[in-house]
This record gives C-alpha cells, structure tokens and sequence, in this order.
C-alpha cells in the first residue's frame, strides 16, 4: 500500500533523503574554531549563566544546538520547497518563485515560509510587492504567501498597509500549507497525512544511511586546553589580544 495518494513512495523516499543529506553538515563534530566562527560573546554567557542559574557547560551546549539548529531550519525550509517537484502540476523554478502550481483552469506563484512570524514589515512589504507585481502581469493568475506554521488554517485575501495606505487584491493571498496541500492535491488532509508517515520513512532512511556517522564535539576539549576554567577559557578566546586579559 502506497504511503500516499498524490507522490510515489520512490519519490517520497528519496525527496526525505535529500533533506536528510542537507543535515549533514550538522552530523559533523562541531570544533573550537567552527563553534567560534562568529565569535561567541562571554560576556552574554556570563549573564546566561547566572541569570538562569545554568552551568557554563550547559550554556555552550545549548550554543552548540543552536548553530546546529540554524542550519537544520535551512535543511526544513528545503524539504518544504521541494517535495513539490514530485507533486503533479506543481513546477519549483531554479530561481524567482518558490513554487509555481498550474493545473490548467488555475495557476499559483507561491512565496513559501516556514513560520508566519520570521518576517518583519520590510521582508513582509517586499514579498507582497513580488506577489502584486506578477498579479500586474497575469490578469487570471493567483499569488500567494504560503506559511507552513500559520497562525491558523486560512486561505485568506492578504491585506498589507503600506506607506500608510491599505493595500489589498482578492487573487493576492496568504495561504497556510495544508489549504495549499488541498489547492495542490484535492485532498482536504493531504499535509496531515504527509506528517504521519514522516516518522517512519526518516527511521527507516537514518537507521541505514545516518546512524553511526555522528561525529563528537570537540569543544570543551580544546576550550579546557586553554584554561580549566570554561569561562576564562571562553574570555581568553574572544579577548585574547586585548589589554589586560594576559593575565585574566
């Protein structure tokens, strides 16, 4: 039995291994010199540490999952994006729109994001002027925000306000992704379905592609070859040529 109506299971399986092969990067050891490639602030962790009553150890292994995070978000964004290749009538463009669906009664540019909140006004403003333009070009075509945590399920008009004037078009729209998986699929649970199926397809492909190929951190390592203490250690790394902290 097919994991799923609209996408061959050869397709899933091998889109979840791209995204799996985008993380990676983040398996691989994480060094001093790679941890403090943009140079880790120890007076911020001063403060972490005692404001939150955290060890110092704890607080850098929580900048560690952090950096590892931001480069999983990509790998996500990634995995969004592109499983549409392998969806019927659905076009991921080398560049300009993230997403371009046309079954030929109706054709959809999308801007994808994945939180409905990483956008500030100015990113907000630039997408939806992307959008209004090609809805200036193409009289019958829709433009759309797809966000894949929205707010709530919603294919809704998008309204901007704009250099204080209210800006709306009924074929610009903001759109969450599981009204989009119904647009794309004509299935109403088309994107909860894709979700109960992910864990056992990624168990699978980790437990023969990843799993023993986890490398070990080595930063408290190297950070207790300089001093015993992570903290000066942490204040020897960022301060180390300035006045005074030779002898810190």
């Amino acid at each position: 039995m097919a994991y799923l109506n609209f996408i061959s299971d050869s397709d899933l399986e091998n889109h979840i291994k791209e995204t799996l092969d985008e993380y990676r990067e983040t398996l691989k050891g994480i060094n001093l010199e790679r941890f403090n490639e943009n140079i880790i602030d120890p007076i911020k962790l001063t403060f972490d540490s005692i404001v939150y009553n955290k060890k110092i150890k704890t607080i850098l292994n929580e900048e560690i999952a952090r950096q590892r995070d931001k480069s999983n978000t990509n790998a996500i964004g990634y995995f969004h994006q592109k499983i549409f290749k392998y969806i019927r009538n659905c076009e991921v463009p080398q560049k300009g729109f993230d997403i371009i669906f046309n079954d030929g009664t109706q054709k959809y540019y999308v801007e994808l994001k994945n939180k409905h909140n990483t956008m500030n006004k100015g990113g907000a403003d630039s997408v939806y002027i992307n959008l209004q333009n090609q809805a200036l070009k193409e009289s019958d075509c829709i433009c759309a925000l797809v966000e894949v945590i929205a707010k709530s399920s919603q294919n809704i008009k998008w309204q901007r306000t704009m250099n204080g004037q209210k800006v709306e078009n009924e074929r610009i729209r903001r759109i969450s992704i599981d009204k989009f998986y119904e647009i794309v699929t004509g299935e109403k649970d088309a994107f909860a379905k894709l979700c109960k199926v992910l864990p056992e397809i990624i168990t699978k492909i980790v437990n023969k592609t990843i799993a023993n190929k986890r490398e070990k951190d080595t930063v408290f390592q190297e950070l207790k070859q300089k001093d015993k203490n992570l903290l000066k250690s942490l204040y020897l790394l960022a301060f180390k040529t300035y006045e005074g902290f030779d002898n810190f």
